[in-house]
């Protein structure tokens, strides 16, 4: 019992009265934002394909994506609202709804991963374990309709960030693995890890990774996160 009120004594001295999983949300990115990010799938032969995007987050949950690169891909654009997601096709000319465990781009990463909202909007810390260096959480998703019913994260004690985040399903079946990695200062204050890679033994010898080029604190409209302006995401590009 002694060591569990140290714990929580020292977690409160080392984070204040709000939640680790809202440090680390504020770590990641500010509140409203916008930025650059290659996604790179690597397949088993070892070839490779790579996407270009754009993307502006408005608070805890709305976020839209723009494909810049490659050409066979570009002016495509997907919004998320909480756990409700859109894939807007120029060609199509209109928005079709998709699910957070499809994947737009094809490789490791699903929807869910590539416009990933505040964690504390979407999980509940369930239990907080010291391992000295970093802090283990075991979050729970807060309903059903989030992409991963368990997440265990690892939580550097000194700069506030994951250092690894394993993803469960309901039953315990480890469906991936996210490794953040290269800790880069962006400016305006924002210091986080610029890669994530990630594996899945779903997925044997399959590999993709995240690298963001570029986060700049924004405010935006809440216009821009509207079915109705899906196809105008270039317009408020800056």
């Amino acid at each position: 019992m002694k060591k569990i009120i140290l714990f929580l004594l020292t977690t409160l001295a080392l984070f204040g009265a709000e939640s680790i999983l809202e440090q680390v949300d504020k770590k990641l990115s500010p509140s409203s934002a916008d930025s650059y990010k290659k996604l790179i799938n690597i397949e088993p032969d070892g070839s490779k394909k790579e996407f270009l995007l754009y993307q502006i987050k408005k608070g805890k949950d709305k976020i839209v994506s723009l494909f810049l690169q490659p050409d066979s891909e570009k002016g495509r654009s997907t919004l998320r609202l909480d756990e409700n997601m859109w894939l807007y096709l120029p060609e199509v000319g209109k928005p079709i709804r998709i699910t957070s465990m499809q994947s737009v781009v094809g490789g490791v990463f699903n929807n869910s991963d590539i416009m990933q909202l505040d964690f504390s909007a979407e999980y509940d810390i369930k239990s907080e374990t010291d391992e000295g260096a970093i802090i283990v959480l075991d979050l729970k998703a807060k309903n059903e309709t989030v992409a991963y019913d368990k997440l265990l994260m690892d939580v550097d004690k000194k700069t506030v960030t994951p250092t690894k985040i394993a993803c469960y399903t309901s039953t315990g079946m480890l469906i991936k693995t996210l490794y953040y990695e290269e800790m880069k200062d962006f400016g305006g204050g924002i210091v986080r890890p610029a890669v994530i890679e990630t594996d899945s033994p779903l997925y044997k010898g399959y590999k993709s990774i995240m690298v963001y080029g570029k986060i700049t604190e924004r405010n935006v409209s809440d216009e821009l996160f509207t079915i109705e302006n899906i196809g105008k995401v270039q317009e408020f590009r800056k």
